[in-house]
């Protein structure tokens, strides 16, 4: 519901980069929203598309506010962006491709209201194929960080989250789900731009931990998640992808690791990244005739030429981050 006399109680932000066909089913999931005890406004911020189809949504969706961004400027600094723009007391942050319905939003809303301590609510994201997402995540350290080295973690380690009743209490949530109040968005300072792509979620649940606040999943009620935004176009674009994930695990690194751990961390994913990704490529060149292995000599060219730009500019960012652009 939008009304130009009511107050918003909840500004819907949804950052989107050429994800036109989840877009529009999810703004429908929007519409079909019923006899709501909430007023709510809806911002789409489109990272510049420029494909032409900005135009077409805006005619089709009249009561949706689009704004365009001044590039591919990154599911962060997209946000914060669409934040600026909002009037609500609550913002929830929304991915494209998910599908949401009354009673979530409802029983959300209630929850933060009720509990001021909670920095980030979310809840239950259904798989298009069946199941449910992990809602149980925990912050990376110097074990949990790799692969193997996690794997062997969860195989051994008896830590459970915190659960009350029907809540989930756990480190950090997934993106595509993003509800919290106004005044615990500026208290954390939004989204960290440092961050171009992944790990901004993750970063974002860090800030309210540190600031005293609980992440919170709400088990009874669930949303839609179908997975498969403009990161998974081809092959190129995989290797882009892929690279950010390496980036982004640096600059957490930075930003969360202190001392010896930091330390330790760079030099292990440096390690990994440069001589495991080399034998990738090194059988990539051989079998390039195969997608996935082609993508390995994409995906090393570009780790290279990420750690040259760090030695470069001396800093973790990605040349995408608009922090570093900044």
């Amino acid at each position: 519901m939008i009304s130009s006399t009511n107050k918003i109680d909840i500004s819907i932000i949804i950052v989107n980069y050429k994800s036109w066909k989840h877009l529009r089913n999810c703004l429908n999931s929007l519409k079909n929203l019923n006899d709501l005890s909430f007023v709510y406004e809806t911002i789409v911020v489109d990272n510049y598309s420029d494909d032409g189809n900005l135009e077409k949504f805006t005619k089709e969706f009249s009561s949706v506010q689009f704004v365009l961004n001044s590039g591919n400027n990154g599911f962060a600094n997209g946000c914060n962006f669409g934040a600026s723009k909002a009037t609500g007391d609550y913002f929830l942050f929304l991915n494209p491709d998910t599908l949401v319905n009354d009673k979530a939003l409802e029983e959300i809303l209630s929850f933060a209201k009720l509990n001021r301590n909670v920095g980030i609510t979310s809840c239950l994201q259904k798989k298009k194929t069946g199941g449910y997402e992990k809602s149980n995540r925990i912050f990376p350290n110097l074990v949990t960080l790799f692969g193997l080295t996690r794997a062997i973690y969860k195989l051994f380690s008896k830590i459970s989250p915190e659960s009350i009743n029907q809540v989930l209490y756990t480190d950090w949530i997934s993106g595509s789900l993003v509800f919290m109040s106004k005044e615990w968005f500026a208290q954390i300072n939004g989204w960290n731009e440092d961050y171009w792509m992944y790990y901004e979620d993750m970063d974002l649940s860090k800030k309210v931990q540190k600031s005293n606040g609980k992440v919170a999943v709400l088990k009874s009620v669930e949303i839609i998640h179908n997975h498969g935004g403009a990161s998974r176009l081809n092959i190129k674009t995989s290797a882009i992808t892929k690279t950010e994930v390496q980036i982004s695990k640096h600059i957490y690194i930075q930003n969360h690791f202190k001392g010896v751990e930091r330390i330790l961390s760079h030099f292990i994913l440096f390690k990994v990244n440069v001589f495991f990704k080399l034998l990738l490529a090194i059988l990539g060149v051989l079998l390039f005739f195969i997608p996935k292995m082609r993508l390995n000599v994409y995906l090393f060219t570009r780790i290279i030429s990420y750690y040259s730009h760090c030695l470069k500019n001396r800093t973790w960012l990605s040349k995408n981050s608009m922090n570093f652009k900044k």
